[in-house]
């Protein structure tokens, strides 16, 4: 037997036991794999629906573009449906969003316009206000507005409930999904609690979010809301498609323990999946004390780790957060290691000759250049030497006509592999900013003797 096309493969996704992230949590423990969907996420399931929908309606017409604004997996649904029904797409995402996400959006034939993260939504430059100004300004337009259009809720009360329902031969007593549009958790948690009024439904929210707090008190609180790294859950607004009603409890975990349950899945269970998998899973173990021995728990599983390699899955950016340690050395150790002395840096308004007597006089081979205080470049010694084999003159003029860019800064956790390979012929140096807020520099010299210590 075949499908027609692509579409007719959505849904009907697997449900696989977790052994041994799980072992401690008395249940059975079980991951809704949303990533066979082929769009690798569960988001395809409302994308189809809210396009079917619209075209029913008549707000979406042939040859129409669909724009939204989407973290990436919405628009991938949205992408290979327009594909197959001919539609334009036009997305706007966050600067948090991993370039895996967006790259596979313009594989799709999708334009992709990435605004800036930490802006309020009704900032004209945040990418709710940018889709919106775009289904305005472009002829034969739709927006879908996945946090609002409760096409998305009903998708997973037609589909992902049943499935459950089914393949857990009405055992499942717990649902638990990340919370973001609301689509997902309200959707489903709608048609299990029409099953068994008792089935327990608990939404994972992230620090920086406003779910938790406005469920457990009703205050809209905007003292909640910063900035975070987990993707695909949380807002700083309250969607139509969250249903609160229908949501028993909310857990917050933090960047870090999403971020490392993430890997854990892959490393323990075989499973690739996403970040706001890892805030699921992450969530269920804190509140493993809800749990008893019979329990039948269900985590939805949303989307598939080749988004998040340049993230989650990779030792770099982890450690640059602090959220991920090991025996290598870093920054910091290396700052430890070296000699007690004052990082030498000269104004941008100071003479060249004045730099090369600092040079001569300290031996030194380059100096970052300050302009009220703050590095904005440096000069080396080939830097002058070329200079002034160019114009012999040039060493009364001021630094700032032959400085160079600046030296990379790199966190305190940056890894001795990852800083030896920024450190080149070209770039000499890196910069590093101490716990007490110092500049500090480090040279290869300076890697060098932290090895050898």
């Amino acid at each position: 037997m075949w499908h027609n096309n692509i579409l007719d493969t959505i849904g009907n996704t697997p449900l696989v036991r977790l052994n041994k992230v799980t072992k401690d949590i008395p249940a059975t423990v079980l991951a809704k794999i949303e990533t066979t969907n082929p769009g690798n996420s569960i988001k395809d399931r409302m994308a189809l629906k809210m396009i079917e929908d619209a075209e029913k309606s008549g707000k979406l017409k042939p040859g129409g573009t669909i724009i939204e604004g989407t973290s990436g997996n919405t628009g991938m649904g949205l992408a290979i449906a327009a594909v197959i029904k001919g539609y334009k797409c036009i997305f706007t995402s966050t600067d948090k969003q991993s370039k895996e996400k967006f790259d596979a959006l313009r594989a799709f034939g999708a334009e992709v316009i990435v605004c800036p993260t930490n802006v309020e939504p009704e900032d004209p430059r945040s990418y709710y206000s940018v889709s919106s100004r775009l289904e305005r300004e472009v002829p034969n337009s739709w927006k879908p507005n996945q946090y609002d259009n409760l096409s998305n809720s009903q998708a997973h009360y037609e589909q992902t409930g049943p499935e459950i329902w089914e393949q857990t031969e009405g055992k499942v007593t717990h649902l638990v999904a990340g919370v973001g549009t609301g689509g997902t958790i309200s959707g489903t948690a709608r048609y299990l609690k029409e099953m068994n009024p008792n089935i327990k439904v608990l939404g994972i929210d992230t620090y920086g979010s406003v779910f938790k707090k406005y469920k457990e008190t009703g205050d809209f609180d905007k003292n909640e809301i910063y900035p975070y790294i987990t993707e695909g859950i949380g807002e700083d607004f309250l969607p139509q498609n969250v249903d609160f009603s229908l949501i028993d409890h909310f857990e917050k975990v933090t960047d870090k323990d999403a971020a490392l349950m993430t890997r854990e899945v892959a490393r323990k269970e075989g499973i690739f999946a996403g970040n706001s998998t890892g805030s699921a899973v992450a969530g269920v173990i804190q509140m493993k004390d809800m749990f008893k021995e019979g329990d039948v728990v269900v985590i939805i599983f949303p989307d598939h780790g080749t988004r998040y390699l340049g993230k989650m899955y990779n030792d770099d950016w982890l450690r640059d957060r602090g959220f991920l340690k090991d025996g290598k050395l870093t920054a910091r150790d290396i700052i430890g290691k070296k000699d007690v002395q004052e990082i030498i840096t000269i104004d941008c308004e100071k003479s060249v000759l004045e730099a090369i007597n600092t040079i001569k006089s300290l031996n030194i081979s380059q100096i970052p250049v300050t302009q009220k205080g703050m590095v904005i470049g440096k000069i080396t010694e080939s830097d002058i030497l070329n200079s002034l084999l160019e114009n012999p003159s040039i060493k009364s003029q001021p630094v700032k006509n032959i400085t160079t860019a600046p030296f990379p800064f790199v966190d305190l956790n940056t890894s001795i592999d990852r800083i030896s390979g920024m450190i080149n012929k070209d770039n000499i140096a890196v910069l590093v900013e101490s716990e007490d807020g110092k500049i500090e520099i480090i040279t290869q010299y300076d890697i060098i003797n932290a090895i050898s210590a």
